[in-house]
């Protein structure tokens, strides 16, 4: 059998990278497009849904890499890759909707949900400083989790004055939305398996792969969910989407890695990233409290943090490796 030479590999990486965005972006479409059906023919309000069933499937890539990296002896991985996740939610998905659109939003109907995603985030603080998330702590975090999603299913269901009749979503609304959720997650693996292959192709060394492409790879769901929503002009889906995310994130994906098995948190993570996600998460919720719109320059400014950030941890990696004996 002859090999693939580095130009037929670069191909069809390329072939592979661009049928991921064509998905990622029909998905986008039918997630949005459906999930506002089924709230209006459900009676459940829009941020209901986005909070929860929208948020747990955009979530799903971050669930399946940390529970296999845990399981597979690597906690770091799936440590980072839910603080990474939160930071990119903010400084990244909501960076470039706003950037889009200015996302608007109530601030009253969004209260509960960011003391949640408070709570969600001094429960990981708590136990980032602990060192361990041990499997009662995740237990207890997935219990957080069910009655939080039980209470908004309740309050959402007295919201009688947004049931309203939406046709976009097609005939079966409710599959079309578990189709919409499956395509962001398939188009997430294929663009980000199509780039691991090109780097590789193109000698692009296997560390700057994972710490870039496979990291961002997992917010590509909320992030294509949320740029659909931002050009229909459906905030609550962006806003609802990315605070239900960043609970889920914590509550479910950290929380089902440690049921399975102990979490064991290294210490690196009490520096930048630490400071980082709580940083990012407090100024996400002043926005959230207090102003009730998040606008262009808001969106500039949290895009460039967040290229800073990236820049910075390349930085600490490169440092680290120096320092090594």
């Amino acid at each position: 059998m002859h090999e693939l030479s580095t130009y037929q590999l670069s191909l069809i990486a390329l072939g592979a990278i661009a049928f991921g965005v064509w998905l990622l972006i029909k998905g986008g479409d039918w997630t949005v497009d459906n999930a506002v059906t089924v709230a209006g023919k459900s009676g459940l309000s829009k941020l209901f849904i986005a909070a929860t069933v929208v948020a747990f499937g955009t979530s799903a890539p971050e669930l399946f890499t940390s529970m296999n990296a845990n399981l597979s002896g690597f906690p770091g991985i799936s440590v980072g890759n839910v603080i990474g996740s939160n930071i990119a939610n903010v400084f990244m998905v909501i960076a470039v909707a706003a950037l889009i659109a200015p996302v608007v939003f109530s601030r009253a109907e969004v209260r509960l949900d960011t003391v949640v995603m408070l709570v969600a985030t001094a429960g990981m603080v708590a136990a980032i400083v602990a060192g361990i998330l041990p499997t009662w702590g995740g237990l207890v975090m997935l219990a957080a989790l069910i009655g939080y999603v039980f209470y908004q299913y309740k309050a959402s269901k007295l919201d009688v004055d947004e049931v309203e009749e939406h046709d976009a979503g097609g005939r079966f609304p409710g599959l079309m939305l578990l189709v919409g959720i499956l395509t962001l997650l398939v188009g997430s693996e294929i663009l980000v398996q199509g780039a691991v292959a090109g780097g590789l192709a193109l000698d692009v060394p296997e560390a700057v792969i994972g710490m870039t492409l496979i990291a961002f790879g997992t917010s590509l769901p909320e992030l294509t969910a949320c740029v659909a929503a931002a050009r229909k002009g459906q905030n609550d889906m962006i806003v609802g989407g990315i605070i239900g995310s960043n609970i889920f994130n914590i509550f479910s994906v950290m929380a089902i890695s440690a049921i399975a098995r102990p979490l064991l948190i290294d210490p690196r993570f009490m520096s930048l990233d630490l400071v980082a996600v709580v940083a990012v998460t407090l100024i996400f919720a002043a926005f959230l409290f207090f102003v009730g719109r998040i606008g262009r320059i808001a969106g500039a400014v949290m895009a460039v943090c967040y290229v800073a950030f990236i820049v910075a941890q390349y930085t600490v990696a490169d440092s680290l490796v120096v320092m090594a004996p």
